[in-house]
């Protein structure tokens, strides 16, 4: 989707509002020495410390066309007139959920271990030059633990532009990331542009830092020669997520590859306290089948995907609260339209990053039992029981919501169920 039509969109749908103070300033970027760390070209761990320069060994081989550009799958909205940011930094805004509320409503407040021992990779363009100072204050307002975050540039140093836009995105996916799973590690790494080229290789660099779990909230055109990419996403013992997309009907790429996770999104009415009152299809969720990828043998094999998906890769896999209406605080003070503090955001690259940090919780509980990490969560997902998910059975995003699989929500929102599957292999 082009940068004029994000912007359209983002226009035209007025249910949500951005909390956010304007004039206020952001904090200034360390001017203390970076390093530069050469990503080995043997595919091997390298030791990367927070503000490091990381430049690829070699350029990327793959035939990619210049003019494929990834969006952010980021729905935020001009601010309501008067907002003012709170006075206070660690103060939690009012509006959006809690992560208190949200870990209860997907049941993560029943699951020992909260990601311990593992990485949660974050790959997003041009990243935020405010991040360490941002991901701290949220995680004061929210009572979270201390963060631990790294951040590594492909490209051989600090991208040359920035983009607000990105920013946020950024933003929003480290600090829920580090909401749902606070005792893992993150490491953000930022691509020098949105190029495809150049994301693939940040999510190299992700691999090759001994990330298990990677999240893309971000996406683009599918294209016909997309299968040859999918050797950066076929990795033993790692897990791809990524956003279904935020124009309703439609499948966009990397989330048409067979190995990557794709999250849907919903809309996820609570009550104060976190219990569910209803969960159901929110109307911009990307879904569909795909131009190009056959249908997936974890799908073929799923009696009630099949039928749906018929002889090519349909998505989403998975969804999570999505729709901007509820939205997820976020805390940036890179300014956004000369706007800084608190921001409602919503969209699918909410669901991806609180997967990806769901699918670290597992893991970190795995590797206190001797058992090796989980890769290629979605194959896993399609052998469970439908009662393992929230099946989301109503609304639309050009596809309509139903009993079982479908193409706006797929199999449906994470339960202690399917955490628990995660964690043991299998979900009753």
């Amino acid at each position: 989707m082009t940068r004029a039509r994000v912007f359209m969109c983002l226009v035209s749908f007025l249910l949500v509002s951005m909390l956010a103070g304007c004039g206020g300033g952001g904090s200034a970027q360390s001017d203390a020495a970076q390093r530069v760390v050469v990503s080995p070209t043997s595919g091997g761990a390298m030791t990367v410390q927070p503000g490091d320069i990381v430049a690829p060994a070699t350029a990327s081989k793959d035939a990619v066309d210049a003019s494929y550009v990834a969006s952010p799958a980021l729905w935020l909205m001009p601010q309501e007139a008067g907002k003012t940011a709170s006075a206070a930094a660690a103060t939690w805004p009012g509006g959006p959920y809690t992560v208190t509320q949200i870990r209860h409503a997907y049941g993560l407040d029943q699951i020992v271990g909260s990601g311990a021992g593992q990485i949660i990779a974050i790959v997003d363009a041009y990243g935020s030059p405010t991040i360490q100072a941002d991901l701290a204050a949220f995680s004061q307002a929210a009572g979270l633990p201390a963060p631990s975050l790294t951040i590594a540039y492909q490209g051989g140093g600090p991208p040359t532009s920035s983009d607000a836009g990105w920013a946020l995105e950024t933003a929003l996916d480290v600090e829920w990331a580090h909401a749902v799973a606070p005792d893992a590690k993150i490491l953000l790494v930022v691509a020098k542009t949105a190029s495809y080229t150049d994301l693939l290789q940040a999510i190299d660099i992700a691999v090759a830092q001994g990330a298990r779990q990677i999240s893309m909230s971000w996406g683009g055109s599918e294209l016909s020669t997309e299968a040859s990419l999918d050797s950066h996403f076929n990795k033993t013992g790692v897990t791809f997520f990524g956003s279904s997309g935020d124009s309703g009907a439609g499948v966009s790429w990397p989330v048409s590859s067979s190995y990557v996770c794709s999250v849907g999104g919903t809309t996820l009415n609570l009550d104060a306290k976190g219990n569910v009152v209803g969960e159901t299809a929110w109307k911009g969720s990307g879904g569909g089948t795909s131009r190009y990828v056959p249908v997936p043998t974890y799908q073929q094999r799923n009696t009630v995907a099949a039928p749906v998906c018929g002889t090519t890769r349909g998505g989403p896999d998975v969804s999570y609260c999505g729709d901007p209406a509820t939205g997820f605080a976020v805390y940036s003070t890179t300014p956004y339209s000369g706007c800084t503090g608190w921001f409602k955001v919503g969209g699918t690259s909410a669901g991806a990053p609180q997967w990806a940090a769901i699918c670290a919780v597992a893991n970190g509980r795995r590797a206190a039992v001797g058992l090796a990490p989980i890769g290629g969560v979605q194959s896993l997902l399609y052998g469970f029981p439908a009662a393992a998910f929230r099946d989301i059975t109503s609304g639309t995003n050009g596809f309509a919501a139903h009993l079982g699989f479908d193409l706006v929500t797929g199999l449906g929102s994470p339960t202690a169920s399917s955490t628990n599957g995660l964690i043991t292999g299998t979900a009753s």
